[in-house]
């Protein structure tokens, strides 16, 4: 089942997906802020990680698909790092050159955090972004993160989210 914003399409991924998510995750200059996958076995594993995370915890990255062609654009969302687990949830995203400047990270961002409040129940989500990386920082300020420090083993920036209590519905006694 596919979950949606009003512009993009999130799914489990699919072992099928690979080739396409690798071809941004393996691509140099679009993943010259984070780190790049060696190569499609590596991507296959990647993917895998994360599904076992999802089993865990109940989210995970989706497949980002774009509505209007249900062309794989990216891979993001909610997730606990598997590979660097201590930081808890956080919201991430990796999308292809041909979907930068659009706004899908924006609209995924906001998506994950009404997720996390509603869904999840959580009161604060964390990101990370490269001090370099001005496009990912905008994104995450605009969402209503804040920048806590510099975590210089990760050569990042991490930022939280504090989301807001879901209020609590009133007992009704039906008398």
């Amino acid at each position: 089942m596919a979950l949606q914003t009003d512009r993009l399409l999130l799914r489990t991924p699919r072992p099928s997906d690979a080739p396409a998510v690798f071809a941004f995750l393996g691509d140099a200059e679009a993943m010259r802020f984070t780190h790049r996958l060696a190569d499609l076995r590596a991507c296959r594993r990647f993917l895998a990680a994360h599904e076992r995370q999802r089993a865990k915890i109940g989210c995970a990255p989706w497949v980002i698909l774009r509505k209007t062609d249900q062309s794989v654009i990216g891979f993001g969302g909610l997730y606990v790092d598997p590979f660097d687990p201590g930081w808890g949830v956080e919201v991430g995203y990796f999308f292809a050159p041909a979907a930068w400047g659009q706004g899908y990270a924006s609209e995924l961002t906001r998506f994950c955090l009404g997720m996390a409040r509603h869904q999840l129940g959580l009161t604060a989500v964390s990101a990370f972004a490269h001090p370099e990386n001005t496009a990912s920082r905008r994104v995450l300020e605009k969402a209503g993160f804040v920048q806590e420090r510099f975590v210089p083993a990760m050569n990042r920036h991490l930022y939280t989210c504090r989301l807001q209590a879901r209020p609590r519905r009133k007992d009704v006694s039906l008398a």
